[in-house]
């Protein structure tokens, strides 16, 4: 996961190089995974997936969840949810960056573990950011 945060980094002042930026990352991760209430909304994620690929979402075959459509916003729902819950308005902003680009790993994930994943990095490159401006 830090490495796919590096993909999209920006220098910044406090963040001036990817270094700093893979060090503050990783403890802001862990910060994040600390939390019942990231882990809770990331637990529900991993079963609606999970609930997705067996075709067990009401009005949604197998086939149309693994084409993620534009009509089920759910996952959106969730990444966004744990982006706000861990960054603020500015961990939104980030985790649509990171799902409009796709980087590193969550390219290879499933329609709702990549906004999830989404979600939890773009929380956390917010608040590398905004720690890092604020000393």
């Amino acid at each position: 996961m830090v490495a796919t945060v590096l993909e999209l980094y920006v220098p910044h002042p406090g963040v001036a190089t990817k270094e700093k930026a893979a060090e503050l990352v990783h403890k802001e991760l862990c910060k994040a995974l600390s939390d019942v209430n990231v882990s809770a909304l990331l637990v529900a994620g991993i079963k609606l997936e999970e609930c997705g690929k067996r075709g067990g979402i009401p009005g949604m075959s197998k086939s149309e969840f693994k084409k993620d459509p534009r009509s089920f916003v759910a996952d959106e729902v969730l990444g966004m949810t744990i982006a706000n819950y861990v960054g603020g308005t500015n961990g939104i902003f980030e985790y649509m960056r990171f799902d409009r680009a796709k980087p590193g790993v969550l390219k290879k994930l499933g329609p709702v573990m990549d906004d999830i994943i989404g979600g939890l990095i773009g929380g956390v490159s917010s608040r590398m950011y905004a720690r890092a401006m604020n000393g």
